[in-house]
């Protein structure tokens, strides 16, 4: 059986878009996890603006319970 974690991943800061700077939130997050045992699964977009900008997301990882 898998155990699942899902963690969320805002990207909701204006400036970043608009100024096209990069956003590397979501490697520490997968690097951290990795560390502890979990396999990167996928991403899940939860929200986007009127733009179709993505403005948040859900990280899937999994590991064995």
């Amino acid at each position: 059986m898998k155990e699942y974690e899902y963690v969320s991943v805002d990207y909701k800061m204006m400036e970043v878009f608009m100024l096209g700077r990069g956003i590397s939130e979501h490697r520490e997050i997968i690097d951290d996890y990795a560390a502890r045992g979990y396999r990167y699964v996928d991403s899940i977009i939860t929200e986007v603006d009127n733009a179709a900008h993505i403005r948040k997301i859900d990280l899937v990882f999994e590991k064995d319970a």
